[in-house]
């Protein structure tokens, strides 16, 4: 039913990720004096005693860098162009370099293309390339279905989560639904079919739909928007029927799965393990040293995801401590306060995931019991034989 019939299309803004670009190298670069190139000057208001305007100043007196970019890709193939690089830049250019540049057709001619990034395929092809292998040396035909599974999974997102979103259905249904198919899909395809891996599955299932319950009535409550930054203001720009604050409930739903499949899987298999090691154990004593071990699974997991929020928050963090807010102030802000509520609703997910599919798992084993009861009768019926016929032989 929520099936998308394909994303809406729109017209390129030229803003953002909302850009035609092409791969380019640059070939030339020179120096030249900024205030020649043109590259600095004053503010209009003439106030050099702010940021902006001693930037100004020092650039006038330094030395820029005059790039001559060659188009490798597209219609303006072998196409160059020129960019003037600041010396204050965080991004430099250098001879070889392989760039990233913006195609705005509307612009005048000289101006219609521009230097947006580095190329990094080749690194991070390589990266992913590394991981792979690590992946497939140690986990062997289960490291290859995990690559299997996560291949999946990418295309459930591409090609069922966002259309769906895209095309204006309930970001939350759809991400309950979605996350639902990956987490089937992974686990059976990473685990095998059995009753330890179903256990694990229902186990994540309900710790899915109580973040997604809990996700739901805190956001509304503390009225987060979702709209936050130029990327999300972007989206709702082109697409204002999306719901932006299921948006960010749909990504609190599917950012929490990779962590609970760790938690439900692990905990069963603890669980499993206990009864293989003491075949009598009922449900009771499997749940009790199931939960011990749980404990210590929650102190690092949600160490884990808070100090995960945290870092790709930092930069967040760090203009706060520079503009010396208090802690009130800082978690009172829109951008802060989603941070919370997702890393919050995410741990209590995680923490109720795990007395709940150790309890499960532990009623689902224990079922086994019957089968092994005879073996543990005849193993202690035997040191009472064997000490009756030591008795007869004194």
């Amino acid at each position: 039913m929520l099936w998308p019939g394909g994303a809406p299309s729109h017209e390129r803004t030229g803003v953002g990720f909302d850009r035609q670009t092409q791969d380019a190298t640059v070939t030339k670069v020179v120096e030249v004096s900024c205030k020649e190139a043109g590259a600095s000057g004053v503010p209009p208001t003439g106030d050099t005693s702010t940021a902006e305007g001693s930037s100004a100043v020092q650039q006038e007196k330094g030395t820029c860098k005059r790039a001559t970019i060659r188009v490798d890709s597209g219609d303006d193939k072998g196409r160059t162009f020129t960019e003037i690089v600041q010396p204050d830049q965080s991004r430099q250019l250098h001879e070889g370099q392989e760039v990233v540049v913006a195609y705005e057709p509307s612009a005048p001619k000289d101006l219609q293309y521009s230097v947006t990034d580095i190329n990094r395929r080749l690194p991070m092809g390589l990266l992913a390339g590394i991981f792979a292998i690590a992946v497939v040396v140690v986990g062997r035909l289960r490291g290859v279905m995990a690559l299997v599974a996560l291949a999946i999974s990418f295309m459930v997102l591409n090609l069922f989560i966002l259309p769906a979103i895209l095309q204006g259905s309930n970001p939350l249904v759809v991400a309950v639904v979605g996350a639902s198919a990956i987490m089937l899909i992974a686990l059976y395809l990473c685990h095998g079919p059995s009753a330890r891996t179903s256990v694990a599955v229902l186990g994540t299932l309900i710790s899915l739909l109580l973040i997604g319950v809990l996700g739901s009535v805190f956001i509304d409550w503390a009225a987060l928007s979702g709209n936050t930054d130029d990327n999300t203001g972007l989206i709702h720009g082109l697409y204002p029927t999306i719901d932006m604050s299921g948006l960010l409930l749909a990504g609190v739903i599917i950012g929490s799965l990779g962590v609970l499949d760790d938690v439900t899987v692990t905990q069963t298999s603890a669980v499993w393990e206990l009864h293989e090691a003491n075949p009598s154990m009922g449900w009771r004593g499997l749940y009790r040293a199931g939960i011990r071990i749980g404990r210590d699974h929650i102190a690092s997991v949600v160490n884990t995801l808070v100090l995960a929020y945290a870092g790709a928050a930092l930069p967040l963090l760090l203009l706060f401590s520079i503009a010396q807010s208090s802690v009130g102030t800082v978690a009172n802000s829109e951008l802060v306060a989603e941070e919370i509520v997702r890393t919050l609703v995410g741990s209590i997910g995680l923490v109720a995931s795990v007395p709940v599919t150790t309890a499960l798992a532990a009623l689902v084993v224990a079922s086994d019991r019957p089968g092994t009861e005879p073996p543990a009768v005849e193993v202690s019926a035997v040191p009472a034989r064997g000490g009756k016929g030591r008795r007869r032989k004194r």
